[in-house]
């Protein structure tokens, strides 16, 4: 096992806050109150707090199906199939989705690609890059239903069957979910080949060290004894009581307090083999502490700025992997180090990732509690589902999807920024290669052009995601959506509508969310060639 990660921080005229937080913390014995499952930490109502703690332990409980999983995975191996497709959304795609960038498959087994979109262009790219009858479709949702899941789930059952025919099509779906759901139901009555059934008390964003991360790892050959034991050591870290000595609790304490000094963009800068770590800590800290008007913003993958440019409402976090090629990153945040608050964690190696995903979700329910958030429901994410839903009924009734209101002209929104503001860019776009350089330099240029932090957020991904934050958080987000034509259309199996009405139904219902709840919002649709449109918006600017 490699030795424990170091931490570093500069945190200037913060530091007697922080150790007053951490006093307090103690004084409170929050920490010994977490382990024993108190409720009262964060509400005085036990409700989705008292069931959803279970991640606290988690690792300590995957360790003992490390060598099940392991010999599940060299069966699929063994049996010749070259690519694994994970179907889901969320907690339950980010946290695999950063554990493929980082870590990426052993040799000789599959490969894995996460599809959480419902957008003809990132199905049809899917499709093109994988044969279905060897490939193994991983299909993960918590509740069972979420539409994105079952609706895909639908049209690769019909892509197999078409393969390799309908009796052995079974064998190419593994479902995981909680018991009792309707994909456990599902995944029996149609053969699947494994159904595995996680442990209910932990919510879909604190879910990476269990099956739902932890199986679709196995199937690409992840050394999962060793990846849980890194988590387990930090799991008995984060018990220590003392919160000053506790890792978790000290960077949840760090990030509680710059909140509540203005400090609430948490940007993250990371080695460049870490780059895919934002993914999933933009949902943990958006969908846990954006809510009753208060938040976190996590600012991930932002272009690099002068240092005179990152506004000073930040707290600079790093992460960095010992042995990465580290110089641009480094010159970096010690430029950042002396202007803002910066906290340095170092991995050994990428196995160590393990122990992040861990530190990153005590600490963030330890913020939950400084703040006064409860970190573990998300009150404002059914409201857009719902008004999707309505668009679906009127389209299925009409034919025809109503009219959206786009919000006012760009422009217009754009000179509503504030300092203390950020944009968020909610991009119902495919996320391939042209369209991500061409959102990097549309960033880039509005981040210099309003002097504010800026996100990006691709949908219907974000939805289950920072959309929780655009809604329930701070009135501090100006949101910027981008949408364009569906040059191919998909039916559904099952569904009076196809994939394209699908996203644009929940680009609809996000957008009028945000316009009900009074939140500064406007949509730009850039036709058939989103690439060349996010171009002539950019050279707009």
């Amino acid at each position: 096992m490699a030795e424990v990660t170091r931490t570093v921080e500069e945190l200037g005229r913060y530091d007697t806050l922080v150790e007053s937080t951490l006093a307090r913390l103690d004084r409170e014995k929050v920490v010994a109150r977490m382990w024993q499952g108190d409720y009262r930490v964060w509400s005085d109502d036990p409700t989705e707090i008292e069931d959803r703690l279970g991640w606290l332990t988690i690792p300590e409980k995957m360790a003992g199906t490390a060598s099940a999983l392991s010999t599940f995975a060299s069966q699929v191996q063994r049996a010749g199939f070259t690519n694994v497709v994970l179907l889901g959304m969320g907690g339950s795609s980010l946290g695999p989705e950063v554990i493929r960038r980082t870590l990426g498959s052993s040799p000789g087994f599959p490969q894995l690609r996460v599809l959480d979109s419902t957008l003809p262009a990132w199905i049809q790219a899917t499709e093109a890059a994988i044969d279905p009858a060897r490939t193994i479709f991983l299909v993960s949702s918590k509740s069972g239903t979420t539409i994105e899941s079952t609706t895909l789930c639908s049209h690769f059952r019909q892509r197999v069957t078409d393969a390799v025919g309908e009796g052995p099509a079974g064998g190419n779906f593994v479902a995981i979910t909680d018991p009792s759901t309707p994909l456990e139901a599902l995944g029996k009555s149609e053969g699947f080949r494994q159904v595995f059934l996680n442990h209910p008390e932990i919510g879909g964003r604190y879910s990476v060290l269990s099956y739902f991360g932890m199986v679709p790892a196995a199937l690409i050959g992840l050394d999962l004894a060793d990846f849980l034991a890194r988590a387990s050591a930090m799991q008995a870290s984060c018990s220590v009581a003392q919160a000053a000595a506790n890792p978790g609790a000290r960077l949840g304490a760090i990030m509680g307090s710059m909140a509540l000094e203005g400090r609430d963009k948490l940007t993250l800068v990371t080695s460049p083999a870490l780059a895919g770590f934002g993914l999933w800590v933009e949902q943990l800290l958006a969908e846990s502490l954006g809510k009753s008007g208060k938040g976190i913003i996590p600012v991930a993958g932002e272009p690099e700025l002068p240092p005179g440019q990152y506004s000073n409402d930040r707290l600079i976090v790093y992460l960095r992997l010992r042995g990465d090629d580290n110089a641009a990153t480094d010159t970096l945040t010690e430029s950042l180090s002396g202007k803002h608050p910066t906290v340095q964690l170092e991995l050994c190696d990428r196995t160590d990732l393990g122990a992040e995903f861990y530190r990153w979700e005590f600490a963030t329910a330890v913020a939950g509690h400084i703040l006064g958030v409860h970190p573990f429901d998300q009150p404002n994410v059914q409201g857009a589902k719902d008004k999707t839903d309505l668009v679906l009924e009127q389209f299925t009734a009409t034919g025809r999807l109503p009219t959206i209101r786009t919000g006012e002209a760009m422009e217009s929104l754009l000179g509503k920024a504030e300092a203390g503001d950020y944009l968020a860019i909610l991009a119902y776009l495919p996320d391939d290669e042209e369209v991500c350089r061409a959102l990097a330099q549309l960033r880039l240029r509005l981040t210099e052009k309003l002097g504010i932090p800026t996100t990006t957020g691709f949908g219907p991904r974000y939805l289950h995601s920072t959309g929780q934050l655009h809604k329930g958080g701070p009135g501090s987000g100006i949101f910027l959506q981008l949408t364009a034509d569906h040059p191919l259309e998909m039916p559904i199996p099952g569904r009076p509508y196809t994939f394209g009405t699908l996203a644009d139904a929940q680009s609809a219902g996000d957008l009028q969310a945000l316009q009900e709840l009074g939140r500064r919002a406007a949509r730009v649709h850039l036709g058939a060639d989103p690439t060349a449109g996010i171009q002539r918006l950019t050279a707009s600017l």
